[in-house]
């Protein structure tokens, strides 16, 4: 009960401020304290979102579908490279580094090599949403798998284990909390990865629609992009979040413990 309670209240307080902030917001717009060409409010922002649902819709789906295709191959590709850094330590030392320096390339310049490499198709987003993902993906699993305590492997081992049993057994079920946390990190930054490739050239897709938008100055309309963009997000990350509670829910005991 105390749990529940404690929870409710928790949620209450970011609820309470958001719809704040959403009415100061409408109030200052209504007052014309900010002009609604610069900054429409929350009303006509839902009613823009209303009018135009089904386009937004048509365009939302495309943009989920390259989410969903990049973000699956980003976890294959992550599970590969984890495992076999793990298991080759002369391949950690000359990998390791090299995976953390890619992270200070901006997605963003190298995104429209491929276009030019791609075309317009579905595939340069794709690719962007891998490299967006990969890495939280890759490098949490890396640690969940190098912090497994060495004694629960000197134990297998001495019981003769094969290594894929001590993976299967040991490793994977302890390392999938760390796992699932840089899991839903990709989630929600996979839409963000997807609309970065769709604002350099694409033929559909939510930052398609708000690229036109923005060019014909319909403010309106980028922020219904936004806020489509902001729930798809929410959505991916709490089905991963649902997942993580139906595969490892020992973790969620352990978590409520510690509050």
């Amino acid at each position: 009960m105390r749990r529940k309670l404690t929870s409710i209240v928790n949620g209450a307080f970011p609820l309470g401020f958001v719809v704040l902030l959403l009415v100061t917001w409408e109030y200052l717009v209504r007052w014309k304290a900010v002009q609604e060409w610069i900054l429409p409010g929350p009303a006509l922002i839902a009613r823009t979102l209303a009018d135009n649902l089904p386009l937004i819709l048509k365009h939302a789906q495309t943009t989920l579908m390259e989410c969903l295709a990049g973000f699956t191959l980003a976890i294959i590709l992550s599970f590969v490279l984890a495992f076999v850094m793990d298991e080759v330590l002369l391949l950690r030392r000359a990998l390791y580094p090299l995976l953390i320096a890619s992270q200070t390339v901006p997605i963003i310049s190298v995104a429209p090599l491929f276009i030019i490499w791609f075309g317009y198709g579905v595939m340069p987003k794709i690719i962007v949403v891998i490299l967006v993902c990969f890495f939280p993906i890759a490098l949490s699993l890396l640690g969940g798998l190098g912090a497994v305590d060495r004694e629960y492997l000197e134990l297998f081992r001495s019981m003769k284990a094969t290594r894929l049993d001590i993976i299967r057994m040991v490793k994977l079920p302890l390392a999938l909390p760390s796992f699932f946390s840089g899991l839903k990190i990709a989630a929600s930054y996979s839409v963000m990865g997807a609309v970065i490739g769709e604002w350099l050239g694409a033929k559909e897709g939510l930052g398609m629609y708000m690229t036109i938008a923005q060019r014909s100055f319909q403010v309106d309309r980028v922020f219904a992009a936004i806020l489509t963009i902001t729930v798809l997000s929410a959505a991916l990350f709490a089905l991963v979040a649902l997942i993580e509670r139906l595969v490892i829910p020992w973790n969620r005991l352990t978590e409520w413990r510690d509050l």
